[in-house]
C-alpha cells in the first residue's frame, strides 16, 4: 500500500465551462483537481460547449468531503 492520496470522482459535467468554474473554485481553496475527459469542446479549443461523453472532475480522497462542502455553498 501507499500513503499517496488517490484521486476520486467528485462530479461530472456535460460542458467545459461548468467544469472550469468548479475547478477554479476548488483550486482557489487549495484543493488539487484533475479533469478527466476530452481536452476541448466539440467545436474546438475556442468553444466551451458540450463534451461528447462528458468530463469528470477528481480530487484527492482526503479532500473529498471539503470539496463537496464547497460545492454546496
Amino acid at each position: 500500500m501507499t500513503d499517496d492520496p488517490r484521486f476520486v470522482p467528485l462530479a461530472s459535467f456535460a460542458n467545459g465551462f461548468d467544469a472550469d468554474l468548479v475547478r477554479a473554485r476548488l483550486e482557489a481553496e487549495g484543493i488539487p483537481v484533475l479533469l478527466k475527459g476530452p481536452q476541448v469542446g466539440m467545436f474546438g479549443a475556442g468553444f466551451q460547449g458540450s463534451f461528447v461523453g462528458g468530463a469528470e472532475l477528481l480530487v484527492p480522497s482526503p479532500e473529498l468531503d471539503r470539496a463537496r462542502a464547497l460545492l454546496e455553498e
